[in-house]
């Protein structure tokens, strides 16, 4: 689809985006604006979770915002009506914290998932629901590329939430008919992600360790990613969003062309201008949960939508860097 095509179609939707205040949502809440959608952000605002009220600002008074947990089924339901497109990115995604304590992130990722669906179910059976899953659920993989039919077998408890929380997308769809598609985002960075840890990406705190002059830790080093671009992601769920030819099914979403970590440690230094780091060995309860190599075969969605990644490595390096560049402080 083309950009003029997207801007058409959205320009007179009333969405939902929950978790609106986080990297990617927020991202797609700015694009959603500026084609003239009616936007209402539903998000818990929950600490370490990527929500952050600065990801908005410029556009707070052309939104709505209701800070809400999904759990709450009596205060989402009023909230539905009227509304043709969900974009569903809430949710928790710490592989760590979910191994800490796994029973919060099945409440978050499981529960919250379940409400939702059956409040559209009752309110607004006909709106498109697109699912931001991840690539995390194949744990680690057999052979790269890794396409859509390649085992599912996560290797953390945060991957086993996030497969049933795609599950009940797609059984929705197979029984009452709602139009859901779930996209397994991969390595999505940019602007606005969480650069104070590495809960939300190994690649936030590499960014903000840069910025203040701090040398950072590539953990192993020889593994390969494809990484997206967030606009290139966004790009993918307005479509998905738009299309109906995907309702009902999971694609793939991928990016860059596959790059051990340690050159794009050496990219990021290049692109910054500045910057060290220092190759380790795994923590252990890192190593425990890490899957080695990855990078996606995502023709399935090319070729059904005509989407591809715009945003070279090096390009979108270089606008994470110039976006925190003039913020950090906001994020850290």
């Amino acid at each position: 689809m083309s950009p003029d095509s997207l801007v058409s179609f959205y320009a007179s939707s009333k969405v939902i985006v929950t978790g609106g205040l986080g990297f990617i949502g927020s991202n797609l809440v700015r694009r959603l604006v500026e084609s003239g959608a009616d936007v209402l952000v539903i998000d818990a605002n929950i600490p370490n979770t990527g929500a952050n009220a600065a990801n908005l600002r410029g556009i707070e008074d052309r939104l709505r915002v209701k800070i809400l947990d999904l759990r709450d089924a009596e205060e989402i339901a009023p909230l539905l009506p009227e509304h043709q497109v969900v974009f569903n990115l809430a949710g928790t995604v710490s592989h760590l914290d979910s191994m800490t304590n796994p029973l919060c992130d099945m409440d978050a990722n499981v529960h919250g998932q379940i409400v939702l669906l059956e409040a559209c179910r009752r309110h607004i059976p006909k709106a498109r629901i697109i699912f931001a899953s991840t690539r995390q659920i194949y744990g680690r993989p057999v052979s790269c590329p890794v396409d859509e039919s390649h085992p599912i077998r996560p290797i953390d408890v945060n991957g086993i939430h996030k497969v049933a929380a795609e599950s009940y997308h797609t059984l929705y769809h197979q029984v009452y008919g709602m139009p859901t598609v779930s996209l397994r985002l991969t390595n999505t960075y940019g602007p606005r992600m969480r650069v104070k840890d590495a809960r939300q990406t190994f690649l936030g705190i590499w960014v903000s360790s840069i910025l203040q002059n701090k040398i950072f830790e590539v953990w192993g080093g020889h593994q390969k990613r494809d990484l997206t671009y967030v606009d290139d992601a966004v790009e993918a769920l307005l479509i998905a969003g738009a299309c109906p030819a995907v309702q009902g099914c999971v694609f793939n979403i991928g990016g860059s062309l596959p790059i051990t970590l340690t050159s794009l440690a050496e990219c990021l230094v290049s692109v910054a201008g500045t910057g060290a780091f220092a190759i380790k060995e795994f923590p252990p309860e890192r190593l425990r949960i890490d899957i080695g190599d990855y990078f996606a075969d995502d023709r399935k969605f090319r070729q059904l939508t005509g989407w591809a990644p715009r945003f070279t490595l090096e390009d979108g390096l270089t606008r994470t860097i110039e976006y925190f560049r003039d913020c950090l402080r906001d994020y850290v």
